[in-house]
């Protein structure tokens, strides 16, 4: 065997080693109905980031192009679906780091909120923040009943949810109701989270959830699916609009907001407190 290709041979296991041993941040699988299952899958809870918004949105473009006839989003974590955003991609100093996670933020969430095909979610666990705007940015809400909540709680965490999150927060829970749950950074239960609206059903496990969130979408087998994508981009238009006009705005006063001394000192006692449950 030439040099050449021993070198090439050597490069070919290295490949497969490389790959074999980094880790999926997301798990897709398509059943006999032909709608795709995509789960995140970064442990130990799924916190989001730049990584895994990248893989989201490629695992969400990937189902719409390949004529997937709906999506389903979980966790495949037993207990969390996502605690929310990764606190590491914004306790830095590094303007750039913190642009790029929020830029990526940005473009998942266009992705999965004006998604042109079904897409509903199977909340198997613990939803809080990051967690609860991936979940209320989809058609169709099954939470797994549990001692686990979800909400926008990032007032309690010293933290702004921008205009995009309170303004999703609005639309499902009405003003009022929204303005008190953002205001105390409330968390809910599954049965209050159905009885405000936050949620459409609640599931005894994970597979019951999913099996919910398939016959949702299987209930438009008898819609014409042009006048349904239109209908649903019609609907979300505004906030689709607002967040393509607004995208740099929205970024620099995220990133002057969470570089502020008292914002990095609060995630810098936050992580402090993880690290001693853990």
């Amino acid at each position: 065997m030439t040099i050449s290709k021993i070198l090439i041979a050597g490069r070919q296991v290295y490949l497969r080693r490389f790959y074999a041993t980094t880790p999926k941040l997301i798990e897709t699988t398509r059943d006999d109905t032909g709608i795709d299952i995509i789960s995140m899958a970064k442990p130990p809870v799924n916190s989001i980031n730049t990584e895994l918004l990248s893989a989201l949105k490629t695992s969400l473009l990937e189902a719409q192009s390949n004529r997937s006839k709906g999506v389903i989003l979980t966790s495949s974590l037993p207990t969390i679906f996502s605690a929310g955003l990764d606190i590491t991609e914004m306790f830095t100093n590094d303007k750039k780091k913190i642009t790029d996670f929020w830029s990526t933020l940005q473009d998942t969430w266009l992705t999965l909120y004006s998604l042109n095909i079904p897409i509903a979610v199977a909340i198997n666990g613990s939803s809080p923040a990051g967690g609860c705007l991936l979940a209320i940015s989809t058609e169709y809400r099954v939470f797994v009943e549990g001692k686990h909540t979800i909400g926008l709680n990032e007032t309690q965490l010293g933290m702004i949810a921008p205009k995009w999150f309170q303004d999703l927060y609005v639309s499902l829970l009405g003003y009022r109701q929204a303005e008190l749950a953002l205001l105390r950074g409330s968390l809910f239960k599954p049965e209050e989270a159905l009885q405000i609206k936050l949620v459409d059903e609640l599931a005894k496990d994970k597979t019951d959830a999913i099996e919910k969130c398939k016959n949702y979408i299987l209930s438009y087998n008898n819609i014409q699916s042009t006048a349904g994508t239109i209908t649903k981009l019609d609907m979300r238009n505004d906030l689709i609009q607002w967040m393509k006009e607004n995208k740099e705005v929205d970024v620099n006063r995220f990133v002057e907001y969470i570089q502020l001394p008292k914002v990095q000192h609060g995630l810098k006692l936050y992580m402090e407190q993880l690290k001693r449950k853990q």
